[in-house]
């Protein structure tokens, strides 16, 4: 599930940066929706909102860095929330590093092709390799808060009853956390 869900973030981010490049100018807004989506062709030498412009063989090397964490955890993951999560984070970090490496102005210090505008929402111009990193970090934070394991299992939490507040051995695992360990539809053969 996640090397699916890689490939088809690549894939597609690739896709419609190779239809902007080849229709569109840089510089050029197309309205979608007024006021809500436009396409804006931009190339960006830095991060999310231009942030180290100018550092592209840092970003290139923490892209890296990102995508080989991802593929030695893979082998830890049996999770297909964990799955989902490390699927669109290592997809959207495979797209930008492309960028990075194979475009203008060259190898190493290429720039990442942007043109998802919405000015009402955010002053950012993104692509779909931004959105699947964004989306994968806020269910990384989301499992993290709730302490999913990349197993998919929680850990059971020891609870005192109110007869037993001095007793040692006092240990309940709560219905939730029970269900989320059996829960057989979270757990994947593979990464």
């Amino acid at each position: 599930m996640l090397t699916t869900i890689a490939v088809a973030v690549f894939a597609a981010d690739q896709l419609v940066k190779q239809l902007v490049v080849s229709n569109m100018r840089e510089g050029e807004v197309i309205d979608v929706i007024d006021g809500v989506l436009q396409w804006y062709f931009v190339r960006n030498s830095g991060a999310a909102f231009s942030m180290a412009s100018g550092q592209t063989w840092l970003l290139t090397i923490v892209a890296l860095a990102v995508i080989v964490a991802v593929i030695v955890l893979s082998r830890r993951i049996h999770s297909a929330r964990w799955a989902a999560v490390f699927g669109l984070v290592l997809g959207g970090a495979l797209g930008n590093l492309f960028d990075r490496l194979f475009r203008e102005p060259g190898f190493f210090r290429g720039h990442v092709v942007d043109y998802i505008s919405t000015p009402w929402l955010i002053p950012a111009i993104y692509n779909i390799a931004d959105i699947a990193i964004v989306v994968g970090m806020i269910f990384f934070v989301l499992l993290t808060i709730l302490d999913v394991r990349l197993d998919g299992t929680r850990p059971k939490r020891v609870k005192e009853t109110a007869g037993d507040a001095d007793s040692e051995g006092a240990v309940e695992s709560s219905e939730a956390e029970s269900s989320a360990a059996e829960d057989p539809t979270d757990r994947t053969e593979s990464a």
